[in-house]
């Protein structure tokens, strides 16, 4: 091998060695996800116990509540990227400007969409198509958890900002102690210990709450330890232009991405409610894209009645399991991407990337066999309804096929974010979900009566369309130009 060669390879091992590893970075980014998993999980668990109906109720607005998250991800996406990048660059002041920015930003937009999702819960439930018998608990929990949403916004800035500076194991611990305290709260609403009152959904809608605030309370003092980052007003609301439009550039069309998803769920929920006794049931952007299917699916299921409402729940509960390896990996890859961009090492960045993608299908494949070959038993933890235990088993074995798909966009996405390359994954998102899945949910759903197995043959179609795509992209090297420290 020629000296020249040695010595790139040479300067390409001391660049990696000189950022964190992505298992570094990652392991606890995936305990985070989880527990937020565990988190909406322990909710529909300890409320089947309660009641079906309830576990219904809460599905449908935690449907809606998803688009909350999305929106307030305008920022957060933005500010893990340009603040990785900016600090590559070891720009630190800007860093420091940025987070600034978000936090004040974030705070502006949250606390507006939370009013306004409080003022207007009963008639989007309504525009939901939902019956009435759910209403009174759907509307309550919306009412509270939305009208409070405002502190979930600032809990993903704030751990936004400490991703960027590697410190992922704050966000982590920080997470623990919300879900203890959501689980302890939702034990004494649902059970009534101690002569504790049941309160039911309304008292789930408090813990969650709860936690939250205390979990934002311990963000802003451990931001302030790690960073020096002090809670300012002063400082959040003299909002930067430069530092805004860099934000938006990124997060905008990501948030695009995935409310254009939700968008089409929503739809072809829809016509899996229309379906109703046919499928054997008994009685901006990218995130914008995602966000605005998942909704319409949601809106088909509501057709079908409480009990496929509860399957859909259900069966998404374990699946969330099967997406977190992918999402931690994708995350842990996007902060270091971002880190390596800043500092100009395209080819360390190109590479990592490919590893991250190799390790998540992998992790993703067995993950799904195994949750597979175990749906039954875990299903009988949820419901004791034979007919919904057999549609969501079949559809967990779909799920095998499915989630190494959804693990390939999820890494190629956010590297192509931590670029600045932004856009692209909002235009594929948008023909895709809506030009492809859609459709093919119609065609196989309603059409073909598959239901909602059909449903799940048009997620598997999307996701590896879009992969397919987002991998080409990544290797055309084209995101090199898209960096915010060039200038």
């Amino acid at each position: 091998m020629k000296p020249q060669a040695l010595t790139i390879q040479k300067v390409q091992a001391k660049s990696e060695k000189s950022h964190p590893s992505l298992f570094a970075l990652t392991w606890p980014i995936f305990i985070e996800i989880s527990l937020y998993m565990l988190m909406g999980s322990a909710d529909t668990l300890m409320l089947s116990q309660y009641s079906d109906n309830s576990v219904a109720a809460v599905g449908v607005s935690n449907q809606l509540l998803n688009l909350l998250i999305v929106m307030f991800s305008f920022i957060t996406t933005g500010t893990t990227i340009v603040i990785a990048q900016l600090l590559g660059a070891s720009r630190k002041q800007e860093a420091t400007q940025v987070a600034y920015v978000s936090l004040g930003t974030n705070f502006l937009i949250s606390f507006v969409i939370s009013l306004l999702m409080f003022v207007l819960a009963v008639p989007i439930l309504h525009m939901m198509g939902l019956s009435s018998e759910l209403m009174p608990d759907a509307t309550v929990f919306l009412q509270i958890v939305g009208l409070l949403s405002f502190i979930q916004a600032l809990i993903m800035t704030y751990s936004a900002i400490l991703k960027s500076y590697g410190f992922t194991r704050d966000t982590m611990y920080v997470t623990i102690g919300m879900n203890l305290l959501n689980v302890a709260g939702n034990y004494l609403v649902i059970f009534g210990p101690f002569g504790f009152p049941v309160l039911g959904v309304m008292g789930v809608a408090l813990s969650t709450s709860f936690a939250r605030l205390i979990g934002l309370t311990a963000m802003i003092l451990i931001v302030r330890h790690r960073i020096g980052l002090r809670f300012s007003f002063k400082r959040m609301f003299y909002i930067q232009r430069t530092h805004l439009k860099k934000l938006l550039k990124i997060g905008i069309p990501s948030a695009g991405e995935q409310l254009s998803y939700n968008g089409s769920q929503m739809i072809i929920t829809l016509f899996i409610t229309f379906m109703g006794t046919q499928a054997g049931i008994p009685s901006a952007g990218e995130q914008l894209s995602y966000n605005g299917s998942q909704m319409i699916i949601t809106l088909f299921i509501t057709f079908m009645g409480t009990q496929a409402l509860a399957a859909k729940v259900y069966t998404q509960n374990l699946m969330m399991f099967i997406m977190l390896f992918g999402a931690a990996i994708s995350q842990g890859t996007q902060i270091l991407i971002g880190r390596l961009i800043g500092a100009k090492e395209f080819d360390v960045a190109y590479r990592r990337c490919m590893k991250s993608l190799y390790w998540a299908i992998a992790i993703s494949l067995l993950s799904s066999t195994a949750l597979s070959l175990s749906s039954t038993h875990l299903l009988t933890f949820f419901t004791s309804n034979s007919e919904i235990i057999q549609i969501a088993s079949l559809l967990l074995i779909l799920t095998i096929i499915l989630e190494p798909g959804r693990s390939f966009n999820m890494v190629i996405i956010n590297s192509l974010r931590a670029a600045g390359d932004a856009k692209f994954p909002v235009y594929m998102a948008m023909i895709s979900m809506w030009g492809i899945g859609l459709p093919i949910a119609y065609l196989l759903g309603i059409q073909l009566e598959m239901g909602l197995i059909g449903v799940w043959i048009s997620f598997i179609v999307d996701e590896w369309v879009r992969g397919i795509f987002m991998y080409r992209r990544w290797r055309s090297r084209v995101w090199t130009e898209y960096r915010f420290t060039s200038t």
